[in-house]
């Protein structure tokens, strides 16, 4: 295993980490409250659903590897839908009432970055992709 596939693990699993607490933090916090910031921002309310589930589901296969490309574009939408309607006029670091989008255009760079790299050795789809070669 090479330096730069190992941190591209590292990279993987940090990511699915991330949403995977975001998604659960959405669940344990009380999904409603969730909801009420959507509707506020003009988002219909039920996607705070359908976002928290991608975080949650999503950060999980991400970590074991699973459909990581796929993944990461639903990572890629959720991070743009946050910068440009939740955070841009906070401005990167912030207005001091709330975040900035520093941390979700990490997240996103972080998730175009899985889309370009190859599949990994310790990853669930390179074990598939392994098996159907076989």
């Amino acid at each position: 295993m090479t330096k730069s596939e190992i941190g591209t693990v590292i990279l993987r699993v940090v990511l699915g980490l991330t949403f995977f607490i975001h998604g659960l933090d959405k669940f344990q916090g009380g999904i409603e409250n969730t909801v009420g910031y959507f509707d506020f921002l003009g988002i219909p309310g039920f996607l705070a659903y359908a976002v928290a589930l991608i975080e949650l589901i999503g950060g999980l296969a991400m970590i074991l590897g699973i459909g990581t490309k796929i993944v990461a574009v639903l990572f890629i939408v959720i991070m743009l839908g946050g910068i440009f309607i939740a955070k841009l006029s906070a401005g990167f670091l912030g207005d001091g009432q709330g975040a900035g989008y520093e941390l979700d255009l990490l997240l996103l760079a972080i998730s175009i970055y899985m889309i370009l790299a190859e599949s990994n050795q310790l990853s669930l789809d390179n074990l598939i992709k392994n098996k159907r070669n076989a």
